[in-house]
């Protein structure tokens, strides 16, 4: 692994206690949402992240959500769970992001699409798949704070985005120019914050998936596809849902109602 990348992965900052409490909780096998709620309350940040993502359009709700017991209500304990994590994971990872042609805004709003997208997709597929893969589809995308961060640090960006705009995907373009992809990433700040070994494995080989286990490559091959669709630097473009079709179709997914949640959730941003 390139030194630069295991400094500024060792360098991090430890996981709030409020995050590893969740974290805790969710591998519990009976939750209550009073549990969670909670421990939600004691931390100002994740209300403040509950209570937009709830407002966004991309759920609809009828009224606007104010509290953090409402949002739970609304978005289940499984989601609820996510977006905390995960607006917890992006704040600690903040950084440029300008390598990828996005900002901080762009990657979150990117990551919510996904995870809503993956559970809308999976509710009618199964549920077991929607409980696992609903926090790895929004975290899996992390690792592009530390790539964009070490790109940016050994004067390589322009070289980046040359490679993109010559049509490597981003994978390879990051392969190219640090040696590692996002979901490697990813799975190393994961394994650094210790976090769950089914996490870390459905996420490693996102981008490799010849090397994953064959234990997970069903969740992992869906997590690329989801990936590919909302791509973090054109979420839903027809392009990337054609992509994301393809590759569906190619790892033998179900289709129809992948079609189905994406037009669905299109139909909900036309609000925004």
């Amino acid at each position: 692994m390139n030194e630069n990348i295991i400094e500024k992965i060792e360098s991090l900052p430890p996981l709030p206690k409020t995050i590893i409490e969740i974290e805790e909780f969710r591998q519990q096998p009976e939750k209550e949402a009073f549990e969670l709620l909670k421990i939600v309350e004691r931390d100002a940040l994740i209300v403040s992240t509950l209570l937009k993502v709830s407002n966004s359009a991309m759920f609809g709700f009828r009224s606007k959500v104010e509290t953090a017991s409402k949002a739970i209500n609304l978005l289940g304990i499984n989601f609820t769970i996510s977006i905390a994590i995960g607006g917890t994971v992006q704040n600690l990872l903040k950084t440029n992001l300008s390598a990828y042609g996005i900002n901080s805004d762009d990657f979150m709003r990117a990551s919510n699409l996904a995870t809503t997208l993956t559970s809308m997709w999976l509710t009618k597929v199964s549920f077991d798949l929607k409980e696992e893969l609903v926090l790895p589809a929004l975290l899996q995308e992390a690792g592009k704070f530390i790539l964009a961060d070490v790109i940016d640090s050994e004067g390589k960006t322009e070289e980046f985005k040359l490679l993109l705009s010559s049509g490597k995907t981003i994978a390879e373009a990051e392969k190219e120019v640090t040696g590692m992809t996002t979901s490697q990433i990813t799975a190393s700040i994961f394994k650094h914050w210790k976090l769950s070994d089914n996490l870390i494995n459905v996420i490693e080989f996102v981008d490799d998936i010849e090397k994953c286990d064959d234990k997970f490559v069903n969740s992992t091959e869906i997590l690329d596809v989801i990936k590919t669709v909302c791509n973090v630097t054109d979420p839903l473009s027809d392009e990337n849902i054609q992509k994301g079709i393809a590759k569906a179709t190619r790892y033998g997914l179900e289709v129809k109602h992948l079609n189905a949640a994406i037009e669905k959730l299109q139909d909900r941003l036309l609000d925004e």
